[in-house]
């Protein structure tokens, strides 16, 4: 598949601070991208230097295989859609959309009658068809956000960057939207680069991830891959499904300040020593409960449960006094109950756990 974008050693530092450090990134065409990362991570600058808003101290930025860091963002044909919406209170949903066609710079549309036919087409594709005529105060936060991406997207961009687009929305209308922006995204055809400090969001929305720590890329991989792989402890600790421990690899056993735990076949090189067990892949059992020769054994105090819909997670405290986390997803058995203060072992496969040395 061929690059949509290029970035290369794109730096931008604000003072001493460098927002981006670095960026090496290729985006593909026609896809749907996540950008992950904590915030401070320079998710933002990233989309700002690739729209033209900022300019990066060093490095290139390549579109279509032409250099466009030093084009004026309306040269560049990329769509923003910014995570307050940035509507024009006193037009209209239809006159919003309009805007982009008649106003802009290259070839603005004049015809009535044919910026009235594109944002006919443009509502319907965004599924806003009945409220043409409705001013944005008067709608939703998620039509508002349709009027805001229908806008970009009837001056046919070549790509579209979103930044933190449902931030804005509550939890419900959140969830809906993702099925709706994927399938806009496909009968598009064009590229999506969607800025998120959401884990979940990221994973269910991306068809690729890419996750930024401190102005670095750390991992750009496929959904399922990321979350079943994380490249390093810092991913793996953002992704927020994994326990991860600090200490050291020795002659087949990682020392933690918890205790010892046996290694499994396979080390991952990263620059921190770490061991990582996910959430969803651990039991707990009753202290005195055998083990089998090829699984890990923590014992824990029981803290609390706490329900989330479709999962229980639950807290032990490790002896060092380190909390680890249990998700028993309710698709597979009722959740266990367990005594208050109680002690348990919490067993894993030595194959599952991540071990970064």
């Amino acid at each position: 598949m061929s690059a949509a974008i290029e970035l290369s050693g794109i730096v931008k530092a604000y003072g001493d601070q460098r927002a981006l450090d670095g960026v090496d990134m290729a985006l593909p065409e026609n896809a749907y991208i996540s950008l992950l990362g904590p915030s401070g991570s320079g998710k933002t600058t990233l989309l700002r230097v690739i729209a033209g808003f900022e300019a990066p101290d060093r490095g290139r930025v390549l579109f279509g295989g032409r250099r466009i860091d030093g084009l004026a963002p309306h040269q560049r044909g990329i769509g923003f859609v910014f995570q307050n919406f940035a509507l024009f209170p006193h037009l209209s949903v239809a006159g919003n959309i309009a805007f982009g066609l008649e106003q802009r710079e290259k070839d603005p549309v004049t015809d009535p009658a044919k910026v009235k036919a594109r944002v006919r087409e443009m509502i319907a594709l965004v599924g806003l068809s009945g409220l043409e005529d409705r001013a944005v105060i008067q709608i939703s936060g998620g039509q508002r956000q349709r009027v805001a991406l229908a806008r970009t997207l009837v001056t046919e961009p070549n790509m579209v960057l979103l930044d933190e687009p449902l931030g804005a929305l509550d939890a419900n209308l959140r969830a809906r939207m993702r099925g709706e922006l994927r399938s806009i995204r496909e009968r598009c055809g064009v590229t999506f680069l969607h800025v998120t400090g959401s884990e979940t969001e990221a994973l269910a929305m991306g068809d690729q991830v890419l996750v930024l720590d401190r102005g670095r890329i750390a991992q750009a991989s496929p959904s399922g891959e990321l979350y079943s792989n994380p490249a390093s402890p810092a991913v793996a600790r953002f992704l927020n499904c994994y326990n991860v421990l600090t200490g050291r690899p020795e002659k087949g056993v990682f020392h933690t300040a918890a205790g010892r735990l046996p290694l499994g076949s396979h080390l991952r090189p990263a620059a921190e020593a770490a061991y990582a067990i996910r959430y969803d892949r651990i039991d707990v059992r009753p202290l005195g409960a055998p083990i089998a020769e090829d699984e890990a054994r923590f014992e824990g105090t029981f803290l609390a449960s706490e329900y989330s819909g479709s999962a229980v997670n639950s807290f032990f405290n490790l002896d060092d006094g380190q909390v680890f986390e249990v998700e028993a997803h309710l698709s597979r058995k009722q959740p266990e109950t367990y005594q208050e203060h109680g002690r348990y072992a919490l067993v894993w496969k030595r194959e599952d756990a991540l071990v970064f040395a």
